[in-house]
């Protein structure tokens, strides 16, 4: 019907670049404490050691936790969706992306507390006995062993941020906390990208470049040492006094 097509006019939009939040040092430490006695305790700490998104941290089953060769498997996660305007739970054996899929170490604090969280599941098996909940095995349940539903966590956690008088962040800030602190430490960002499970070099890249001020410092040095944008001195005007002869 027509000649030409009227999108062709049209300028793409450009795609904003995402800036990241993250807690320092000092904020991540005041948040392992205020997180310490909560039900939302276990989820927090594998988000926050591990970079782990919430529907990672919250599909850990035990059967991924090897505690004789101390690796934990990422490869099951849990969310919600909405189905005939309900929150459902949906709970699959897959990841985000392939990169996602990952195998990493079991840090020895991160052990610890599943260990404990272990032995306070089977004490809440004898307890509730066939009221127990927990027929597969997932490591961040409630007292009953029902799953942890991914908005109660989130609604929880800006909840103790609130009641602790801490900056307002997401859960996913969690995530990019664990990234900046890696950066801080001098992790490079190809490490970074395989510990978070970024499906390439460029999308860790791009979020986290911003945070990597010690290289930009470095940068700054290295230029600064290099151009003198000073009066010339004596040995300069000598110079430039041969070069014209």
């Amino acid at each position: 019907m027509i000649l030409t097509n009227p999108a062709d006019k049209i300028d793409k939009p450009k795609k904003e670049q995402y800036i990241a939040t993250y807690y320092n040092k000092v904020q991540l430490n005041e948040l392992l404490v205020a997180i310490k006695d909560t039900p939302i305790k276990l989820p927090v700490l594998l988000a926050l050691y591990y970079g782990l998104r919430r529907s990672e941290a919250l599909g850990i089953k035990w059967d991924a936790v090897d505690f004789e060769n101390k690796t934990i498997i990422i490869r099951h996660t849990i969310s919600q969706t909405k189905v005939d305007g309900r929150l459902q739970i949906v709970a699959e054996d897959k990841t985000k992306n392939q990169s996602s899929y990952r195998t990493l170490p079991l840090i020895p604090e991160i052990e610890e507390i599943l260990l404990e969280e272990k032995a306070n599941q089977e004490y809440n098996k004898k307890v509730f006995k066939k009221s127990y909940l927990n027929d597969n095995g997932y490591v961040c349940v409630n007292t009953d062993g029902s799953i942890l539903k991914p908005d109660y966590v989130s609604h929880k956690f800006n909840q103790i941020l609130k009641d602790n008088n801490l900056k307002s962040i997401r859960f996913h800030d969690l995530r990019h906390s664990c990234a900046s602190l890696l950066l801080s430490n001098k992790v490079s960002m190809k490490d970074i990208q395989i510990w978070l499970g970024h499906s390439s070099y460029n999308t860790t890249a791009n979020i986290y470049t911003h945070v990597d001020v010690e290289s930009k410092q470095n940068s700054a040095l290295v230029i600064g040492s290099s151009l003198n944008f000073t009066e010339p001195n004596q040995d300069d005007d000598e110079e430039d006094e041969e070069m014209e002869l």
